[in-house]
């Protein structure tokens, strides 16, 4: 493989909530898998307003990748961000991405539909985001666990 040349993509993008605090503070996830693979290619956590998604295109485009084609859902941001020669709206394609979620909602508590937990502060939500992110897709454990002595931190 050549690494001057862009990796042709087709993406799947979505974004997911979470609650910070209480119910009326939500922190969303803005994310993008690789339609192919599932593999999670980048994202940002924020508001669900136009400037996180154009966060997470900048990142998409300092990683030299060729996307050809991004499946997601009807959100209003991506009609506006994304050019229509590459957007494909609709359920269709973006049962991967949606099945990441049910993944996130499953592992990690707060961020449930129907859940009384929350995280404490908007940095803690962004450091189990991105633990959760790191088990889940590279497979990085930071904790081992120790028989006797219960379970110890591993960096």
């Amino acid at each position: 493989m050549n690494l001057e040349e862009p990796l042709t993509v087709r993406l799947e993008m979505d974004e997911r909530w979470g609650r910070v605090y209480c119910k009326e503070t939500p922190c969303w996830l803005w994310h993008a898998i690789n339609h192919e693979n599932g593999e999670l290619i980048a994202y940002v956590l924020g508001s669900r307003e136009h400037d996180m998604l154009q966060q997470l295109l900048e990142l998409l485009n300092g990683l030299n990748l060729n996307i050809v084609s991004v499946y997601s859902d009807n959100n209003f941001a991506y009609h506006d961000s994304i050019s229509p020669e590459i957007l494909q709206p609709g359920k269709k394609n973006t049962q991967k991405i949606e099945r990441k979620h049910l993944t996130f909602r499953t592992r990690l508590k707060r961020l449930a539909r129907k859940t009384i937990c929350f995280s404490k502060s908007l940095h803690m939500h962004k450091i189990m985001i991105g633990l959760l992110i790191n088990v889940l897709e590279f497979g990085v454990h930071f904790f081992r666990a120790q028989p006797r002595f219960g379970t110890r931190i591993v960096v």
